[in-house]
């Protein structure tokens, strides 16, 4: 065999540039960049050095040879021809990778099955030994590259994938592999950083990654040292000593650079679940001395070295798959802006993301973008200088003013506070400093005007809510047509829904505008962001309207009326209070005193609530949900009632038409469509409104009033209803101030029995 070989080293896309320099730096000659690739020559020496130091391959591939080929019978008889005895152990076990199309062989699966049979074939003894494949562990792992009609035989040097360095066996949601996290590390400068003594910190470092790796470049380990299976170990031409010389010089750098004070290298996540899986990563690398995971978040993330040292800070923010993770990440950005300007400054940053336009929303520049691969997601990388003349911020303060009011605060901090004693000679203890101003992140020229919108409404109906104690309100209702969220108060929570945009809409336009009203909320109605819930408002079919979107379990108690009420804010689309309802609720509360009361379709009962708390004899409440009468029962207890409250779980129709009872005032709110599979048959408002209405009038006693409404907003009440009973549309009268804005929001209707007048008739004798 040469003592020269060809190598081929793949790895992730995007990290070609930086392979090259470091396969050049081990020994690499010749060397060549293709897609995922880095193509080279190298004596064993070399190659094994690959292997052992290579922080950013997936695969180290000596070629064994190269052939053209027209069809199957060329890639077998090329395969053939290879010297397989010098290679492999006939009884030895053999996986064959193959990839590439083209020849006639477009399915990988026949293209590995013929080069199979052509090791098989070569080895086989006239005993009938023969090698078997072991697509686990094998002794051997061939690969077969097809390229443009040249077949390129490799022998696969590393075996498993060099990424998995063994120390990670726990890993979280959305891991980063280890040689992309490493390569993240090289191209942020962090080897600069290291060998200068400066400090690493990830605020949001899942199992640790990052906070391995970088350990490991700046200890000098070896990312593969502690590997103990590679695909040249039962290879035959494998060269033991020259091996064993290698680890061991490995092995000497690494505990030469354990040896050193090691470096501050810090970890926080706010994921309890996660703490101590990483630690476990941390443990298995060896590298418990350097590196310390907490449990933290975003928003309280501050770096303190031991030694005052700055450093890098990195971090792989999360992506968000559903919009309203997505929608809430850009709070998670602007936090990590906030702190970065707050408590980083004079530090260097680097950003990995999948959602690029996210990180212009810190409020801080890059200097130097990079493109990189996360699997199949296209993701940058954002480096940023932590200096004041970087920061994009709503003062419009000069970078050297900023500068100077650092330095004052900073100097007031470092005064020895004068001690003051009471007239008893105890010391008073001193007030607490106040809390730093943050800067907040510049708004953009949209972004501002819908915070101005947002403020005007905000003071407008702000008096209104004041003046009749309402505490949760609309402040906006997509009163600027490009910004299509709906906006509601709940105490000192923000509750956004999003409006789905119409398909004609640039959908990269769109979510550039829900950034900017997102980044302008907390700001126009001086929330904290950590308040702010959003989520997704669209055309809801079958039961998905009634789907968990989140399992927090989180209630928040609200008052409406002089009775206590519990929403949930984040675990499904609706939050349990509907608030365009206030003004019937309030009514049916004026309207309830000693009545019985009937509400269908009843969801949490609120509407119940508010008639016992006006003085009904009784209340019922209908509806198919267990959920929703559960939390029903809770409005109730909340309030102190339970014993006279009823609550029904069943399909409204059945049980209307099973009810005998009266009642002296119903309320109506039905879903505009519904197939439970609890109920019997689908509901629809628009077919079933006459059948709902006779059902529900039957029940209702003379002189009783009936109340209907419903949101779908091309909703008819049937002409024959109102020959039959007395009806009167009272929509305006059930729209409150911060609902005017949109008149479609729902519509509603007094109904009662019809007087009934007798004429006295006379009738005719017998003749």
């Amino acid at each position: 065999m040469s003592d020269r070989y060809e190598i081929f080293l793949t790895c992730p896309k995007g990290l070609e540039g930086l392979l090259i320099e470091e396969a050049v730096g081990l020994g690499l000659e010749q060397a060549r960049e293709h897609t995922s690739a880095v193509r080279g020559m190298a004596d064993m020496e070399t190659a094994y050095r690959l292997c052992l130091w290579s922080r950013l391959a997936n695969r180290v591939l000596l070629v064994l040879k190269r052939f053209p080929m027209k069809d199957a019978e060329d890639l077998y008889h090329g395969v053939l021809d290879v010297d397989w005895q010098d290679h492999m152990l006939a009884d030895g076990t053999l996986a064959v990778e193959f990839s590439g199309h083209g020849s006639g062989i477009d399915n990988t699966h026949f293209g590995a099955l013929k080069v199979k049979d052509a090791i098989v074939d070569k080895l086989r003894t006239p005993t009938g030994e023969r090698p078997s494949v072991d697509k686990l562990n094998p002794d051997l792992r061939i690969h077969l590259r097809l390229d443009r009609g040249e077949a390129i035989l490799s022998l696969d040097l590393s075996g498993h994938s060099l990424h998995q360095r063994g120390y990670r066996l726990q890993q979280g949601a959305a891991p980063l592999k280890e040689n992309l996290a490493a390569a993240i590390l090289i191209r942020s400068g962090w080897p600069r950083i290291a060998a200068e003594g400066g400090a690493l910190a990830d605020p949001m470092c899942g199992v640790g990654t990052f906070l391995v790796e970088a350990a490991m470049i700046a200890a000098d380990i070896a990312p593969n040292l502690k590997r103990e299976q590679w695909g040249f170990t039962a290879w035959l031409g494998h060269v033991p000593a020259l091996w064993r010389k290698l680890h061991d010089e490995a092995l000497a750098r690494a505990q030469a650079g354990l040896a050193k004070p090691p470096l501050w290298i810090r970890g926080y996540e706010a994921d309890p679940r996660l703490i101590q899986p990483g630690r476990n990563n941390v443990e298995r690398a060896g590298l418990s001395e350097w590196i310390k995971i907490y449990q933290g978040e975003v928003g309280t993330f501050e770096p303190r070295p031991d030694q005052n040292q700055k450093g890098l800070v990195i971090c792989n923010p999360p992506y968000g798959e559903r919009l309203g993770d997505e929608a809430s990440l850009l709070y998670l950005y602007q936090n990590l802006g906030e702190r970065l300007r707050q408590a980083c400054l004079n530090w260097e940053a680097a950003v990995f993301t999948g959602a690029p336009d996210l990180g212009k929303r810190m409020g801080i520049r890059s200097h130097k973008q990079y493109s990189f691969w996360n699997g199949a997601l296209p993701c940058k990388l954002l480096l940023i200088k932590v200096l004041p003349d970087q920061f994009v911020t709503g003062e419009r303060r000069t970078a050297e003013q900023r500068q100077v009011e650092r330095e004052q605060a900073q100097a007031a901090a470092d005064e020895a506070p004068v001690r003051q004693y009471n007239k008893n000679g105890n010391p008073i203890k001193p007030a607490p400093a106040p809390a730093p101003v943050v800067e907040q992140a510049r708004l953009s020229e949209g972004g501002q005007m819908f915070a101005n919108r947002l403020q005007k409404n905000l003071k407008q109906l702000g008096k209104w809510a004041k003046r009749e104690g309402i505490e949760c309100y609309r402040v906006y209702d997509a009163d600027m047509p490009e910004y299509s969220l709906a906006i509601d108060l709940y105490q000192d929570w923000v509750h956004v829904q999003e409006y789905a945009a119409p398909k004609s809409v640039d959908p990269e336009k769109a979510q550039a505008r829900l950034f900017d009203a997102l980044a302008a909320i907390p700001q126009a109605l001086n929330v904290d962001k950590s308040r702010v819930v959003i989520k997704r408002r669209e055309r809801q079919s079958g039961t998905k309207q009634y789907e968990r979107q989140s399992a927090q379990g989180q209630f928040t108690e609200v008052r409406e009326g002089g009775i206590k009420l519990l929403v949930n804010l984040t675990d499904y689309l609706d939050t349990g209070l509907f608030l365009d309802h206030r003004p019937m609720r309030m009514r049916i509360q004026q309207e309830a005193a000693g009545k019985r009361f009937l509400n269908l379709f009843c969801y949490t009962a609120t509407a119940s609530v508010h008639a016992a708390k006006g003085g009904a004899r009784s209340t019922t409440s209908v509806d198919l949900s267990k959920t929703y009468l559960d939390w029903a029962r809770r409005n109730f207890s909340l309030n102190g009632f339970s014993d006279k409250n009823r609550l029904e779980q069943g399909d409204v129709m059945a049980w209307l038409d099973s009810c005998r009872d009266e009642f002296d005032l119903i309320f109506i709110d039905p879903p505009t469509f519904s197939n439970s599979k609890r109920m019997e048959g689908v509901f629809d408002v628009q077919r079933d409104q006459v059948q709902l209405l006779d059902l529900a009038m039957a029940r209702l006693a003379p002189g009783g009033v009936l109340y209907f409404s419903n949101n779908f907003r091309k909703f008819q009440l049937d002409e024959n209803l109102a020959a039959r009973y007395q009806i009167e549309e009272i929509t305006a009268k059930t729209i409150d101030p911060d609902f005017a804005r949109n008149g479609k929001i729902h519509r509603a209707w007094k109904v009662t029995a019809r007087s009934v007048s007798y004429t006295h008739l006379t009738l005719p004798t017998k003749a």
